[in-house]
């Protein structure tokens, strides 16, 4: 067990015009308290004056805003608050995030586990109730069945549900492996880092610590983000040079690969094609299954991969 005046975390939040008043001043309240716990930063990705003025107004006491003049994505921000942080331990979390109980409690639950890991990741939940506007249901649906997992569940592979949303690392192990910059767009800088820990040797261990996914998007600013997320996957696949392992780490691409065997990429990229527009105008009702949902993300992965290999064909979405 790591002696605790060698332990000093510093929380990193990026965030890109998003009201996280409430989650700093609940985090703040633990500093002073919980000895480990050393600084907040705030990674401001150039969000617009009325939200920086709001970042501005929390500094102070232990709390400090790193700015970007302009947009540099969620990969470089998370780098630029890494350089900055003084603690030997980076506490990542999303911005659009809300503890469940008190900071010290979150806090101090990582503690506990320091020394057993070098990555320790917290999970994610959901609200139990689903949310009053259907127009909300979608991201709700789908996070509930395939983000909120116990660690239990999530430790039977630890790579493939790696994700930074909530994700405790030392500051010795990000200095070597940190987030890939050209990945400008959201989506999957987590899946390349937890493929970059797998072949580092690094352990990453899941741990019952959740933090609550607030930030439900629209069905439609939903669907425009996984098309985001799934583009960059399909060029993170095109830039590693071991496709087998990196396949590996995630469902997605495992079962890529097996439509690949079988022939029927291609087939799901035609459909995709074809019915791209009323199966979007289904899962924008928020009424579709998941699996649904998981169907239409794959056909879209099979178009990105055909687009992609051909190079010269313009994308028509």
């Amino acid at each position: 067990m790591n002696n605790p005046e060698n332990i000093k975390i510093s929380l990193l939040i990026p965030v890109y015009n998003y009201d996280i008043a409430v989650l700093v001043a609940g985090m703040k309240s633990a500093l002073g308290v919980v000895p480990e716990f050393t600084e907040i930063l705030i990674g401001d990705d150039a969000s617009s004056p009325e939200f920086r003025a709001m970042y501005n107004s929390l500094e102070g006491n232990g709390v400090r805003v790193i700015s970007s003049e302009k947009n540099i994505g969620r990969a470089a921000t998370r780098n630029k608050l890494a350089l900055e942080a003084s603690g030997n331990y980076l506490l990542f979390i999303d911005a659009d995030m809300r503890l469940p109980g008190t900071a010290e409690t979150y806090l101090l639950k990582y503690i506990s586990f320091l020394g057993m890991a070098d990555v320790l990741c917290g999970g994610i939940n959901y609200s139990d109730n689903a949310p009053g506007d259907p127009d909300k249901l979608l991201r709700w649906k789908y996070g509930k069945w395939r983000e909120q997992r116990k660690a239990s569940e999530r430790n039977k592979r630890p790579y493939s549900d790696f994700s930074t949303f909530n994700v405790l690392i030392a500051k010795s192990v990000f200095s070597r492996i940190r987030f890939y910059e050209e990945l400008k767009q959201y989506g999957h800088e987590d899946t390349l880092l937890s493929f970059q820990l797998k072949n580092a040797g690094i352990k990453i261990l899941h741990i019952d610590n959740c933090l609550i996914h607030e930030g439900l998007e629209s069905n439609r600013e939903y669907l425009e983000k996984v098309k985001l997320s799934i583009e960059n996957l399909s060029m993170l696949l095109d830039k590693v040079t071991d496709k087998s392992s990196f396949c590996s780490t995630l469902t997605m691409l495992r079962s890529y690969r097996t439509l690949g065997f079988l022939r029927l990429s291609l087939l799901l990229a035609g459909i995709f094609i074809r019915y791209r527009e009323r199966m979007e105008i289904a899962l924008e009702s928020g009424n579709k299954s998941n699996y649904f949902f998981v169907f239409y993300r794959m056909c879209m992965f099979c178009t990105y991969r055909e687009i992609h290999r051909r190079k010269n064909i313009i994308a028509i979405f």
